[in-house]
């Protein structure tokens, strides 16, 4: 039996439409959180150059010395220089390399931590993957040697095949909350979308489903502060659209492409199928599912930062010659398309999207059919 939805109040957590980070000084990092221990033990072992690691985030009152960053937290909507980030081993306190905390953290869970909790929210992916990414740029770590065995079997072992979660896990979290409504995002989208709330975390929940429906992974997001995190056991979300089973659903030829979930809901609130990538990294298994799925037109509304320009460039190289792609510009004054509070301006921005610059790789759609002379105006 699915349990009735219940509502929270929205007087019991108040919050605010979030405001324009580039006007007023907020730091654009995306967080998350996820209980671990200070360093995983995938790691340990591993020389992880900290700081170059750290360099390639966007931080607001950052003081750099050869051992230690300090700067405002990364979790929280506060200007205060309260965060740390070790950079070197510290024999005095006993703190590694990547050991962080908070002095103006409230929640336990926010006040320390290891590099791994910390890398996985800046980088917006799962702690495993975090940990799949540092064993390989950094080598493995050295284990036990007399723990080490040869596999003399000669049998074949496939690598085994990832399981969905079950979508019955949504249950628990089958309530509503005022939110997302304050972010402009409508209840029939946020129905739509599977949309839940975690009363005990105060945490929104955004499924993320596979093109065939089934339940990838789960992201938490925290009603009072930036931070959020996946469930565990889930999807890795470098392998994951959001939004591509609504595509399939619908048969949707024609898709907008932003970087956060909230993002694409409030797109889809404006009228348009939409889909998010998760973050300011386009993957080759992101791009590989939109390619294999029904979008022919891709309209491309990444934020008004550096790093949406990036995700910008990486999502036209990797999908040029498999739709048609588009731009959708809107001014610098907003961030990203959440910002635009008016639906009507917003409508008016996608509508007006045009064609990208192809640089040095024209459209499949769109190259000479030099039997006849003429552009071809067959569509991917």
């Amino acid at each position: 039996m699915v349990p009735l939805r219940c509502t929270v109040n929205a007087a019991s957590s108040p919050i605010k439409r979030p405001v324009n980070p580039a006007v007023h000084g907020l730091s654009p990092i995306a967080a998350r959180l996820e209980s671990s221990a200070t360093h995983r033990k995938g790691v340990t072992n591993l020389k992880i150059d900290v700081r170059a690691e750290l360099e390639s985030f966007p931080w607001k009152r950052a003081t750099w010395t050869p051992d230690k960053l300090t700067a405002a937290s990364p979790f929280r909507y506060d200007g205060t220089p309260s965060f740390y980030v070790w950079l070197a081993n510290n024999p005095v306190t006993g703190a590694r390399a990547g050991d962080w905390g908070d002095y103006g953290a409230t929640d336990p869970e926010y006040r320390r931590g290891g590099i791994v909790k910390l890398l996985a929210f800046l980088r917006n992916e799962t702690e495993e993957e975090t940990e799949e990414y540092l064993r390989w740029k950094y080598g493995e770590a050295t284990g036990d040697a007399e723990n080490l065995t040869l596999d003399l079997s000669g049998v074949l072992r496939l690598p085994e095949r990832r399981q969905p979660l079950d979508p019955r896990i949504l249950n628990a979290w089958d309530c509503e909350h005022p939110y997302l409504c304050l972010r402009g995002i409508s209840p029939e989208v946020q129905k739509e979308m599977r949309v839940g709330y975690d009363i005990k975390r105060k945490a929104i929940t955004i499924p993320w489903f596979l093109p065939d429906g089934s339940l990838g992974n789960v992201k938490f997001r925290r009603v009072d502060s930036k931070a959020f995190w996946y469930v565990k056991g889930g999807w890795p979300i470098r392998e994951l659209v959001y939004g591509i089973d609504a595509i399939y659903r619908k048969r949707a030829k024609v898709a907008v492409l932003v970087e956060a979930e909230i993002d694409a809901m409030y797109v889809m609130t404006a009228g348009f199928p939409a889909v998010a990538v998760g973050g300011a990294l386009f993957s080759e298994e992101k791009a590989e599912v939109i390619r294999r799925s029904p979008i022919e037109r891709l309209l491309i509304a990444t934020d008004n930062d550096e790093a949406g320009k990036k995700l910008r460039e990486q999502v036209i190289e990797k999908m040029t010659g498999y739709c048609e792609l588009l731009s959708v510009e809107f001014p610098e004054t907003y961030k990203d398309v959440n910002e635009i509070t008016d639906l009507d301006e917003l409508r008016g921005y996608i509508e007006r999207a045009a064609p990208v610059n192809w640089y040095k790789f024209p459209l499949l759609s769109q190259q000479v059919d030099k039997s006849r002379g003429t552009d071809s105006t067959k569509i991917c």
